[in-house]
């Protein structure tokens, strides 16, 4: 990431479609610059302290598809595997920012 624009700070994130990168993915939106495709997961409970582990998540990058399990794709996902928890638990999000 290039930092803070102060029109755009936020920065959105998408659900990551499996079959493709999220360079491509974030082109087709306003955001049309890729800063990652992540997929996260976070602890269940209250932190108290600051280097307790909250969560887990890996960086695909954002060139290739990565791993392509339909399992990690929020919108194909059954509705019971992300809503029962029956999934793996891990989804991935495209990390897009405005140029």
């Amino acid at each position: 990431s290039s930092g803070i624009n102060a029109e755009w700070p936020l920065r959105p994130g998408f659900a990551k479609e499996n079959t493709e990168s999220c360079a491509t993915q974030c082109a087709k939106t306003i955001y049309s610059i890729c800063d990652a495709d992540v997929s996260i997961q976070g602890t269940v409970g209250k932190a108290t302290s600051y280097t307790d582990q909250v969560g887990m998540f890996y960086n695909y990058g954002c060139a290739t598809a990565g791993n392509t399990n339909v399992k990690f794709d929020e919108v194909k996902a059954d509705d019971s595997a992300i809503l029962e928890g029956l999934g793996i638990g891990f989804y991935r999000f495209c990390c897009c920012r405005y140029p």
